[in-house]
């Protein structure tokens, strides 16, 4: 028999375990069922099941602290108990609002998760690749299980908005194109070439059948839906990213006040750096040029390698210095994302015993030529010392912490944030004195904080600001929508059209995730300078960092106090 759990973090250790057996994806993301061939139930029964996962879970911390209040003197057991009561409930709450009946956007949505996750899988062995083909035969009834959640939500007028259906379909044309998972098994072996081949027909059928569903039968349904979500939606959204409840008060408003000035005053330094790049040129007009004229990689294949010397080239520099860099974390992979990505570049974190390292991904969009300019600042967001320090530090520590607050209780304010910071650090610290991958990080500082404002301001339907320039001068004081979102998105971010448009849908069908970056960015900074001036003279940067990146996931109410006090 199971002995009952004691603290918050054999509570937290077994929601982990018991996740894995509902959603065997997160067991290969943790690396922890290597030979695990299933796939999530993700009809309602399943979604149901999850949900009363979690309602256990806290009933079962509940007991626990209640059964020793001096748990809480703790600081591991006291941020594991916070961390794990505020993500279960923020969960809790999208589910019982019906958000995972309408879950349809261009990113992390379970159509992606489920293709996702043979990119994680090994592919060493022939047992490997048969472990691979009864997981791919299973994709149709996962698919299937979609299927019947959007119809539940249907069925109670729960839809996702028609700009994000029309885009999933046009991703899942590109993917058919291919088609992807027949092009999955091309380099598996002969002992098991019948089965793969049957289990890849299988699943582009079912991709396809996912895509006249959502294209001749729910795009119909869901005409008339507003991309907005309003208040009381954004709110939950919101608070499931930052870790915070910010539609408590005017708290949203602040967060688009704030936004709104982070916008003009990088916008004021990126007018003084475009000059050292072009005299006599704008921010966009210097960002133009060096697309086109300055130092630009040609081939996919080499533009991954150069990714990959720029992540080693990191951590050479930095570790002993301003990181300790343990032996497994120095493991990172520059990638090339698979056709039918969104737009943006992204990372995908190690299994927790390193046998799949971090790695890093770059869409290319059909393209063979790549700007430097704004891929530096950019890979260091996504690996190192970004992302990949961090959530390669989280599996590293993991035996110390729980399984919980390294994995599955990531809160996106305190990653995101964390990868801007990096990205800010390395400016700090002179990585970044030539003068176009310098506009290239003011120009990702200034698409965060455009974020913050469009995001906020689509969504709450917000007015345009009184100094407002640009393309919405003629339009302040009116209420945002996207189309104004994306021109003024157009003319404060140097990336081109296909980029901006994916991210606006991206924002416009993840409410709330778009504005993680920067708030969260804003609470490590702050965390950072208290620490600073507590310790005075004594401060260590290199210790305050390593201390920082081992006390796992904390959300934005927690974050800054809890960074502080390192």
């Amino acid at each position: 028999m199971t002995q009952p759990a004691t603290t918050p973090r054999h509570v937290a250790d077994r929601y982990v375990d018991a996740v894995c057996d509902l959603d065997p994806i997160v067991a290969t993301q943790l690396g922890t069922r290597p030979g695990d061939d299933r796939l999530p139930d993700t009809s309602p029964a399943g979604l149901a099941a999850e949900a009363e996962l979690i309602r256990a879970t806290l009933a079962e911390l509940d007991r626990v602290l209640a059964a020793d209040p001096s748990l809480d003197d703790d600081p591991v057991e006291r941020r594991c108990a916070r961390l794990l009561r505020e993500r279960l409930t923020a969960a809790l709450d999208l589910h019982e609002a019906g958000e995972d009946l309408r879950a349809v956007s261009n990113l992390f949505s379970p159509v992606h998760s489920i293709r996702q996750v043979f990119s994680m899988m090994p592919t060493r062995t022939p047992e490997d690749w048969a472990v691979l083909a009864r997981r791919l035969a299973r994709v149709p009834a996962a698919y299937r299980g979609y299927r019947e959640s959007l119809s539940a939500g249907a069925a109670q007028g729960l839809f996702a908005a028609p700009r994000q259906v029309h885009t999933v379909v046009g991703q899942l044309d590109e993917w058919l194109a291919g088609p992807y998972f027949a092009g999955l098994v091309a380099a598996g072996p002969d002992e098991v070439r019948a089965e793969l081949d049957a289990a890849a027909a299988a699943a582009d059928a079912a991709v396809a059948a996912v895509r006249d569903f959502l294209r001749d039968t729910y795009a119909p349904q869901a005409e008339g839906t507003p991309d907005a979500v309003g208040r009381e939606r954004y709110a939950r959204f919101a608070r499931s990213w930052n870790g915070s409840d910010l539609g408590t008060g005017r708290g949203l408003e602040e967060a688009y006040a704030w936004g709104w000035a982070e916008h003009q005053r990088i916008l004021a330094e990126q007018r003084l750096e475009a000059e050292k790049v072009l005299p006599g040129a704008t921010p966009m007009e210097a960002m133009r040029w060096l697309t086109e004229h300055g130092e630009a990689v040609e081939g996919v294949e080499p533009v991954r390698q150069r990714l990959q010397a720029m992540m080693d080239t990191a951590i050479e520099a930095l570790d002993g210095v301003h990181f300790d860099i343990a032996g497994p974390v120095r493991q990172v992979e520059a990638m090339i994302a698979p056709p039918g990505s969104a737009a943006a570049p992204y990372y995908t974190r190690p299994t927790q015993d390193f046998s799949r390292p971090g790695r890093t991904w770059l869409p290319t969009l059909g393209r063979e030529r790549f700007p430097l300019w704004d891929l530096v600042s950019t890979w260091y967001h996504e690996g190192v010392p970004g992302h990949h320090l961090q959530l390669a530090q989280w599996a590293y520590v993991s035996g110390d912490l729980s399984s919980y607050q390294t994995s599955l209780g990531s809160v996106g304010a305190n990653v995101e944030g964390w990868a801007l910071y990096a990205e800010r650090l390395m400016d700090e610290l002179g990585f970044l004195t030539d003068p176009g991958a310098r506009l290239g990080y003011l120009d990702a500082q200034q698409m965060r904080a455009v974020r913050v404002v469009v995001d906020i301001g689509m969504h709450l339907e917000l007015p345009i600001p009184d100094d407002a320039e640009g393309a919405v001068a003629a339009h302040r004081g009116e209420l945002w929508t996207p189309e104004l979102a994306r021109a003024f998105f157009g003319e404060n971010c140097g990336r081109d059209a296909d980029f901006l448009d994916s991210e606006l849908v991206r924002y416009l069908g993840m409410p709330g995730q778009a504005i993680s970056y920067k708030l969260g960015e804003r609470a490590w900074l702050a965390g950072r300078e208290a620490a600073q001036q507590a310790r005075g003279a004594d401060f260590d940067l290199k210790a305050w960092h390593m201390a920082a990146l081992s006390q796992g996931s904390l959300g934005l109410d927690d974050l800054a106090a809890e960074l502080a006090q390192l």
